[in-house]
């Protein structure tokens, strides 16, 4: 495992499951829901992340499957993220609008003081046509005392449209405040205003799952064995540039069987190499390994520097065979 693209991938599933954790607990209803939920969430998070690399070895049918799960692991991963997404912008706007000012507007409202007012008019319009004769004073008063009315009522009105008017843009400038000012730019190419937070949400959900699948895949990568190659042949293919020896073949029919030769040489007291050269060898000779770094590394249970000594001395020894057999030939 590659330690710093792990350390990545770690971060990004991390960080991921704390994103579905956090969904499936709004998402539920009551406490078995929300614990159901938080465990199908993790779940998909990290069967999403890990499906790629874990199928990569497989043959194409296992790769198949798995791309199928892998699609739908994502498709419910981004949504479980997007809700997320779309809840957390919900009570940011929340806060930001607790910010603004409330404004009321107490008293009568418009249409009552309408209604008082037109009263008034025609109480006004009565008094003006009353013939004062000897009541011209009392006529007077009470046309002055109407009129009065009317301005306090025209007054009233006045206060209540302004306060009226300091409501609507305090509830405006609260629906701004609960409106992302950065997704609010998305309504420029085209996308609904009611959308804006669900495709925000939406593609960072599909960014960091993107990452953590990608990370995943460069720290679980197999070994490099082309770094291993000891001549220009093995560059081209990782198999074993050898003839494979059978006791039938031509190139040990004047001397015997060169690979039981090499089995008997790596049998001596030669160390721990000579035993590891002969169990290559047999499993070679049985047709059940190839000669490849990786598969001897696996095969000998060993480190790579040592599967790519051992690789190197089964072509040493090949180049030997071949080098006479070509001469028994020649001869």
């Amino acid at each position: 495992m590659r330690v710093p693209p792990a350390l990545l991938a770690l971060a990004s599933t991390m960080t991921a499951a704390c994103l579905s954790i956090l969904a499936g607990w709004q998402r539920g209803g009551l406490f078995a829901e929300r614990v159901l939920l938080v465990c199908v969430g993790v779940v998909l998070v990290v069967a999403a992340h890990l499906l790629p690399a874990l199928c990569r070895p497989h043959g194409w049918r296992i790769r198949a499957l798995g791309m199928a799960l892998w699609i739908g692991c994502m498709t419910a991963t981004c949504y479980g993220h997007a809700v997320f997404f779309v809840m957390a912008q919900k009570h940011a706007g929340e806060v930001r609008a607790a910010v603004v000012p409330v404004v009321s507007v107490p008293g009568r409202n418009l249409a009552e003081i309408a209604s008082d007012r037109a009263g008034i008019v025609a109480r006004l319009a009565r008094v003006t046509e009353r013939r004062c004769s000897d009541r011209c004073a009392a006529v007077r008063i009470e046309r002055t005392t109407v009129n009065a009315r009317l301005i306090a009522l025209d007054a009233e009105s006045a206060e209540v449209t302004r306060r009226q008017l300091a409501l609507d843009r305090a509830d405006a400038e609260r629906a701004a405040a609960k409106a992302d000012p950065l997704a609010g730019l998305l309504t420029d190419f085209g996308v609904a205003a009611g959308r804006v937070d669900l495709v925000a949400g939406m593609a960072f959900a599909v960014v960091i799952e993107g990452v953590a699948c990608f990370c995943w895949l460069l720290a679980l990568r197999p070994a490099d064995t082309t770094a291993n190659a000891v001549t220009p042949a093995q560059e081209v293919s990782h198999g074993l540039p050898v003839t494979r020896v059978t006791p039938t073949s031509a190139a040990v029919a004047p001397g015997g069987n060169d690979v039981t030769e090499l089995v008997e040489t790596a049998n001596s007291p030669a160390g721990e190499r000579a035993d590891d050269l002969a169990r290559v060898l047999t499993a070679i000779r049985d047709g059940t390994l190839r000669g490849t770094v990786t598969e001897i590394r696996k095969h000998l249970g060993c480190s790579q520097a040592k599967a790519a000594a051992v690789r190197k001395q089964i072509v040493q020894h090949t180049e030997a065979i071949s080098a006479v057999t070509e001469a028994i030939t020649q001869s």
